[in-house]
């Protein structure tokens, strides 16, 4: 499973989770960083990512567009980088699964 961290997110999640996502990255390691949503969402697609955000425009684009890419939509508010890393963590087993179900498109984790 290859995670896009959106810019709403800290780019140290690519290093922290390489583990159990090694080739997950972070629109700031594309030149993605002022990038809009369209252009991440088309790169997501293109490059076989699931987008994670914080962001609700992503969730909403999912719901509109469906997969791919799916979305990852992360309803934290503001939250240290360790809980979201951690949260990642405690449902990666279901991250798999949802990357599975050709069904779903859009996991809301909170």
């Amino acid at each position: 499973m290859k995670l896009l961290f959106d810019q709403n997110l800290s780019s140290d999640l690519v290093r922290r989770l390489s583990d159990l996502f090694p080739e997950s990255t972070h629109v700031k390691n594309l030149g993605m960083m002022k990038s809009e949503d369209e252009v991440i969402w088309a790169y997501a697609r293109e490059n076989g990512f699931t987008v994670v955000s914080k962001d609700s425009d992503f969730q909403q684009r999912s719901l509109l567009l469906g997969a791919p890419p799916k979305v990852i939509w992360l309803r934290v508010g503001n939250c240290p980088t360790d809980r979201i890393e951690r949260l990642l963590r405690d449902y990666s087993v279901e991250l798999h699964t949802f990357e599975r179900d050709e069904l779903q498109s859009l996991l809301a984790l909170s």
